[in-house]
């Protein structure tokens, strides 16, 4: 059963798999130790498998994710995150109209937006009932190497005008991470830097660390 996430749950380390990293029975795994290390949110993103192959996995993530009371959302697929009921969904600019969503998921179901660097985007995305916006890439990011580019200053200017939650994305680590907690970003979504660690329980637990900061 879906249970509504109050806003401090949207804060700190928010890991989105990547079929290329945890390929397999490596994925239920890899998530599992980077819940163990912190991490705060989980978005199950696989866009080249089959609809099945999605639904199981998908499905055993939200097992795992119960036992530890960590929210999974499901990338850009409605139905499915409807189907399992899961926590809620990542929607891109072109995907599923937010407004819609939210009446097809009800008001817990946690619903984020890609904003990339667009202030009008992010507001847009507030009045259409997000409960958080997604800003990036910050760095040059190996999982979206073309997406459009943001700054700090990008960050700074929506956080001044909005209250929801910011999610910083695009190739974020335990290096560069604390300049974005500091300019408002109140979680990292985080896929190279902890999926490809050797160490995934420690990575998570390294970036989770920054909001303690």
């Amino acid at each position: 059963m879906r249970k509504s996430v109050s806003g401090n749950r949207l804060r700190g380390l928010y890991a989105i798999t990547d079929p290329q990293l945890t390929p397999g029975e490596t994925l239920l795994p890899a998530v599992e130790q980077a819940i163990l290390g912190g991490a705060r949110l989980l978005q199950y993103r696989n866009k080249s498998a089959s609809p099945a192959q999605r639904r199981r996995e998908a499905s055993a993530l939200l097992e795992l994710c119960r036992r530890h009371q960590v929210p999974l959302l499901v990338n850009d697929d409605v139905s499915l995150c409807q189907d399992i009921g899961a926590d809620g969904v990542h929607l891109g600019q072109q995907d599923s109209d937010l407004s819609h969503t939210r009446q097809i998921l009800g008001p817990d179901a946690i619903i984020g937006i890609s904003c990339h660097n667009r202030l009008d985007h992010a507001l847009h995305a507030r009045d259409g009932g997000a409960n958080y916006v997604a800003m990036g890439r910050f760095f040059a990011s190996r999982t979206k190497p073309t997406a459009p580019a943001a700054e700090i200053a990008d960050l700074r200017q929506v956080r001044s005008r909005l209250e929801l939650p910011i999610v910083a994305i695009g190739g974020v680590n335990a290096e560069n991470g604390a300049s974005l907690i500091a300019a408002g970003a109140g979680m990292l979504a985080v896929i190279h830097h902890l999926f490809a660690a050797e160490d995934i329980r420690a990575r998570a637990a390294a970036i989770q660390k920054l909001f303690q900061r």
